[in-house]
């Protein structure tokens, strides 16, 4: 009985369902609700689908972009920036147990050769020179008798107040020798180029019976290592911040970098050493007339203190020892991947053959920026006929380029690649001209063609050659004896690690 009523309780009830079901409006509601869902899933499934894809794009974008050639924006990136620098900072100060010379009754008179930056190393040397032997350093005397021939004095230069006070801990210098000291015997000394600290306290002695020692030459006059880490730091001090240059080459050096950039932005500061000097002290002719090398030679024969005379040029270029010429510089540049426009500050004085020569150059970067196109003529008035001022602008505006690109290692070449690895390890590029050679002869005689290929190469070959921290060079293999010292690397070109610091790790890589 139960059974009975239980089954038609479930038949009235399964009635009234269907009954209801199929009234309009539950069908109206129950097909607006599965359209709503399925509109909703639809909608759902589809953002999915495309949220996969646009992070599956991403993944491969990145991916691509690790492998593929960079593009041009990215690549000029490459050109302009610097090296890592590791971390590397300046450090010029001395150690403890350092003291600062007295020397107030002993004095020391400095004759300085050469040019401008011969002359800063030298004097830079004879500051140290100065401390070792106790001695009060009299303000140097500058070359008047070098190829420019030159009537700067000291103070026309250098900031002369500041050379004196910034030494003040290190020496005592003073602007003339005593007048009571003007007439006395001094000991005149020409001292042993690439000397160390033990040489200069021998020469101590000399006080003994002179209270005056003169110093014929001040360049090369202190090795270049195995100095004691207080007078290379010195000799740094000297170098990078006693020697500033005086206000008016000051001012005028930082509105030139300033106009520079202005109109171009970055730009490189080309060391263009094809001067009739260099080229006549080098015996380099190569890509000259038969009368531009009679010129040459005429003037080495005349210069007495230039000692070689006969000079066999083509041994000279085999072996890197020439300058590069204007066409092999435009090549290198080009080849390096710098773009046409690129803006080129010409660090330089009159070229050598003047437009016949620099066209092959220009042809190439016609973006070529010299003082005369940068400063008005009543500026560059002051510094007509002194060619030691306007190297001294050129090196400001090389010290503060983006890149630095000397065609011959001369002085002033290793003074800006120091000071600039000491700034922070500037970008300079410093073509193997050795290397070179080889590549230059294939483009003449049209077994290599400029484009890739010799892009690749070059390159390649100046991989580790754009101005990176490294520690300084030694004497090469093979030379003995004092020969070696001439072989090293210069201080002044690469004051690491004396006057350039870091962690220990990180020196250890480098």
């Amino acid at each position: 009985m139960a059974s009975r009523v239980s089954n038609t309780s479930s038949s009235l009830f399964t009635a009234r369902f269907l009954t209801r079901k199929l009234s309009p409006n539950v069908i109206t509601y129950y097909t607006f609700f599965i359209f709503a869902f399925s509109i909703f899933v639809f909608f759902f499934y589809v953002r999915n689908i495309t949220v996969d894809e646009d992070q599956q794009n991403s993944l491969f974008a990145q991916q691509t972009r690790s492998h593929r050639v960079p593009e041009l924006h990215e690549y000029n990136e490459q050109l302009w920036d610097s090296p890592f620098s590791h971390g590397l900072r300046p450090c010029v100060k001395p150690t403890a147990k350092y003291k600062g010379a007295q020397g107030f009754d002993r004095y020391l008179t400095v004759r300085s050769n050469g040019g401008l930056n011969q002359m800063r190393t030298g004097i830079s040397d004879m500051v140290a020179v100065a401390h070792i032997m106790n001695a009060t350093l009299v303000i140097p005397q500058l070359d008047k008798r070098s190829f420019w021939q030159d009537s700067s004095v000291f103070s026309d230069i250098f900031d002369e107040l500041h050379f004196i006070e910034s030494l003040q801990g290190d020496i005592r210098v003073v602007k003339e020798l005593p007048k009571s000291l003007e007439a006395v015997p001094r000991a005149r000394k020409h001292f042993t180029s690439w000397s160390g600290v033990g040489y200069y306290e021998e020469m101590t002695r000399l006080w003994n019976d002179y209270q005056v020692i003169h110093v014929a030459k001040s360049d090369s006059r202190l090795a270049n290592n195995d100095l004691p880490l207080d007078i290379q730091r010195l000799r740094c001090r000297a170098m990078y911040h006693a020697l500033r240059f005086s206000r008016p080459i000051e001012n005028l050096g930082k509105r030139l970098v300033d106009r520079l950039r202005s109109r171009s932005g970055r730009y490189i500061a080309l060391h263009l050493r094809y001067e009739k000097d260099m080229l006549s002290f080098t015996g380099c002719t190569y890509g000259l007339t038969d009368a531009e090398s009679e010129e040459l030679r005429i003037l080495r024969e005349s210069t007495n203190y230039w000692k070689v005379k006969k000079i066999n040029s083509t041994e000279q270029r085999v072996g890197g020892f020439c300058p590069l010429t204007p066409k092999e510089v435009g090549i290198f540049l080009q080849a390096f991947g710098f773009p046409r426009s690129t803006p080129i500050y010409i660090a330089a004085g009159d070229i050598y053959g003047g437009n016949t020569h620099l066209s092959e150059l220009s042809s190439r970067f016609p973006n070529l920026v010299f003082k005369e196109s940068l400063a008005t003529p009543e500026e560059l008035n002051a510094f007509t006929n002194h060619a030691s001022q306007t190297a001294a602008l050129d090196y400001i505006i090389s010290v503060e380029s983006d890149v630095f690109v000397p065609s011959y290692s001369g002085n002033m070449a290793r003074a800006v690649e120091g000071h600039r690895r000491f700034l922070g390890h500037r970008k300079t590029i410093t073509p193997d001209r050795k290397g070179l050679v080889g590549i230059f002869d294939m483009l003449e005689t049209g077994e290599l063609e400029e484009g890739a290929a010799l892009s690749r190469m070059v390159q390649r070959m100046h991989k580790n050659r754009q101005g990176a921290p490294r520690k300084r060079q030694g004497s090469l293999p093979g030379v003995k004896g004092r020969a070696r010292f001439r072989t090293e690397e210069s201080f002044y070109e690469n004051p690491y690690p004396e006057c350039i610091c870091g962690s220990r790790s990180k020196l250890e890589k480098t």
